[in-house]
């Protein structure tokens, strides 16, 4: 049985090998992702043909009250999604360790194209549950929506900085120049400090926006995954830190991961330089793509799937995931499970605002 077994260094660095060379490769399908997401378990599995790994699956495993679980494949599995016997080989890897932690589902939503046919299939199978078309935020784990910027041409080769900045749409190609023109400039900044001052400014503007936010150790965690792979940026003008990112170029495909921004010179575009500045340092290394990050629905009135699909217009807008499928092991509980998890993720969204709500009132008292 492939299962990858984590205490084997040179096995692992196989795995990664694949992973990480794999066209649909993701960061949370990296054996190091287990080191960011702690409070799970992680297991691996793959398929080998000829002595060769043709398919992979890293599995977080979320442990449940009364010795139950749910494993959760992030953007997995990695495989051919035109070899449906291979599909259904690499899945029925994880049914043994599906067994073993009385898994009450097994969860996946790769980065693969939504497509009718895709879809009918997955729906085909039995035992299986489907969440695309329809679905709202508070019935998926991860957006089905991407806003990816392709930094190649058709051919594979890196696009010119010119090529890039026709992409955008007209506002956010002259908010990046005015912003450079008028000072706006971005540094890497990886070191603790810097790491310091992002997590200052995320977290702000979580506040500001009531959401939540990671704590400071959760990005330690993500450093000590993928070292000088995440990079940290500050868009400045003059003394002052305007915006803040973290970044992981995993292995050609960059991954805008968190981002914040002061509510400090806003006319000066900050953010817009920012990501434009980060899309040019893909460019510079032949990145493939850019990920600014995912967005459930296409609401053109929400404010930050307007900023990003103004950098997304020549390649369509959003990307289109096939969205998540359970592979559901025990039907009670998974009915328990579809009833409570959105009020759960609700809960979760209204504490926040009140929390951050509350934070206002303390502020404007004290002013």
């Amino acid at each position: 049985m492939p299962v990858l077994d984590l205490t084997d260094t040179a096995a692992v660095e196989r795995y990664a090998d694949f992973v990480r060379s794999h066209p649909l490769r993701a960061v949370s399908q990296d054996p190091r992702w287990g080191i960011v997401k702690d409070d799970w378990g992680q297991e691996a599995v793959y398929v080998e043909d000829d002595g060769r790994i043709v398919a992979a699956m890293t599995l977080l495993v979320r442990r449940l009250p009364g010795g139950f679980s749910v494993l959760y494949a992030p953007r997995g599995p990695l495989v051919d999604w035109d070899d449906k016997d291979l599909v259904r080989r690499v899945l029925a890897e994880a049914e043994p360790l599906a067994r073993r932690h009385r898994a009450i589902m097994t969860k996946f939503d790769p980065e693969v194209g939504f497509s009718e046919e895709l879809d009918r299939w997955l729906r085909a199978q039995p035992g299986w549950v489907v969440k695309n078309v329809g679905a709202g935020k508070d019935d998926l784990v991860q957006p089905r929506y991407c806003m990816i910027v392709r930094l190649q041409d058709e051919a594979g080769e890196p696009l010119t900085e010119d090529e890039l900045l026709a992409k955008y749409d007209g506002k956010a190609r002259n908010r990046v120049r005015t912003g450079r023109k008028k000072g706006v400039r971005t540094e890497v900044v990886d070191t603790p400090e810097g790491l310091d001052t992002f997590h200052e400014i995320y977290t702000f503007m979580a506040r500001r926006n009531e959401i939540t936010a990671r704590g400071l150790p959760y990005f330690h965690r993500m450093r000590e995954a993928f070292g000088e792979r995440m990079r940290i940026t500050h868009a400045r003008h003059e003394d002052d830190v305007l915006a803040a990112s973290v970044t992981i170029d995993y292995w050609g495909k960059l991954y805008y991961l968190y981002a914040g921004s002061t509510d400090v010179k806003r006319n000066l575009s900050a953010n817009q330089v920012m990501n434009h500045e980060l899309m040019a340092w893909g460019l510079s290394t032949g990145a493939e793509s850019y990920d600014m990050g995912g967005v459930f629905t296409l609401d053109s009135s929400d404010g930050l799937y307007l900023f990003k699909r103004a950098f997304c217009k020549g390649d369509g807008g959003a990307t289109e995931f096939i969205g998540e499928v359970d592979i559901v092991h025990n039907k009670a509980l998974y009915a328990v499970l579809q009833r409570l998890v959105p009020r759960v993720q609700k809960a979760r969204r209204d504490l926040a605002g009140k929390v951050s709500q509350a934070r206002k009132r303390v502020a404007a008292g004290r002013a």
